[in-house]
């Protein structure tokens, strides 16, 4: 098989690897040219205290930047967070968390919007770019439970609440006697859940824990090959008009090249595996001495069948070696599982 240039194949159907916080090559950072500062800027955000954190967050990445600048948070509630008794994969995915937002981008009200990589369709919307990923957070899935350190302690029979196709497949097909059940909300909500006892257990990004000081709420990291994390988990990407060219130079001070290399990577992956919250995918890239390794899994929702690889390759080539690892992962049989979830 042909991989193309500076990609090498890791034959695997299951994976295997000792993941953990994921540590970026240094590669060089887009630098802003030389221009006058905004006067102004606007910032859409979600009103959820963690989008309201990743906004403020960025607003003060800015300000560092553009310390005249007079730079503002417009929050906004999403139709993702209005329906809360029905699954994100039942309602049209986690791209409801941000058309909102990017209307307010379209009509003026806003320059920049702020989303979690891993809430950005695989298909950014005409006449929107994403102008920065910033560097990434942890990027695991974490465990939290008051009563239990690991997923192995739990009884048969436990409840296990997430709110998500991908973590509920892994789970079933590696703790079958488990019970999964929904989990929505934002973390705040889910973490009142779990300790008014409606589950023994919930899964939740480690990113948006630690951003909330939540982290001592952590009772175990999971590593890669336990979750294979979401894609884009853990990173920031900042959203802007295409057609506002000064704008997207001045986000680019914000932009982690190696971050971008792996998130762009995993983006490929799943645009091809036509990733969405209806299919239980993960994706994850690292970068170690220069080379980018992204792992990928595609599985039914009862996660009775798990189709998984993994792929190497030069960071610059992120965005083929996703595009080839998806075909390595449909030629495996992924194909099938695809088709059945149409």
């Amino acid at each position: 098989m042909d991989l193309g240039a500076g990609m090498k194949a890791q034959s695997s159907v299951i994976i295997r690897t000792g993941g953990g916080h994921a540590r970026m090559a240094a590669l060089p950072q887009i630098r802003i040219s030389a221009m006058s500062s905004p006067k102004k800027i606007v910032i859409a955000s979600r009103e959820s205290q963690l989008a309201l954190w990743q906004a403020n967050f960025i607003r003060g990445r800015l300000l560092e930047l553009y310390p005249q600048t007079d730079i503002t948070i417009l929050g906004m509630t999403t139709k993702g967070d209005q329906i809360l008794d029905v699954s994100l994969s039942k309602i049209g995915g986690k791209g409801l968390f941000i058309k909102e937002l990017e209307l307010a981008l379209e009509d003026g009200r806003a320059d920049i919007a702020v989303h979690s990589m891993k809430d950005v369709p695989m298909i950014v919307p005409s006449g929107f770019t994403l102008a920065a990923i910033t560097e990434r957070e942890d990027p695991r899935d974490a465990f939290v439970s008051n009563d239990f350190s690991s997923l192995e302690e739990l009884p048969a029979g436990s409840v296990v609440g997430t709110s998500s196709l991908r973590r509920e497949s892994q789970l079933r097909a590696r703790f079958p006697h488990l019970q999964v059940r929904p989990l929505r909300g934002n973390v705040q909500t889910r973490l009142r859940k779990l300790d008014e006892g409606e589950y023994s257990a919930i899964i939740l990004a480690a990113a948006g824990l630690k951003r909330l000081e939540l982290g001592y709420r952590i009772s175990m990291l999971l590593p890669p090959e336990l979750s294979l994390p979401a894609v884009g988990q853990g990173a920031l990407g900042i959203e802007c008009r295409d057609n506002d060219p000064d704008m997207v130079e001045w986000m680019k001070p914000l932009h982690h090249a190696a971050t971008a290399c792996c998130v762009e990577a995993e983006r490929a992956m799943s645009r091809m595996l036509g990733g969405s919250c209806q299919v239980p995918l993960g994706g994850f890239a690292e970068i170690f001495e220069d080379v980018l390794t992204l792992r990928g899994f595609v599985a039914t929702p009862d996660g009775s069948r798990m189709i998984a690889d993994k792929l190497c390759g030069k960071p610059e080539s992120g965005e083929q070696v996703g595009q080839q690892l998806a075909q390595n992962l449909k030629a495996h049989g992924a194909e099938e599982i695809l088709a059945a979830l149409a």
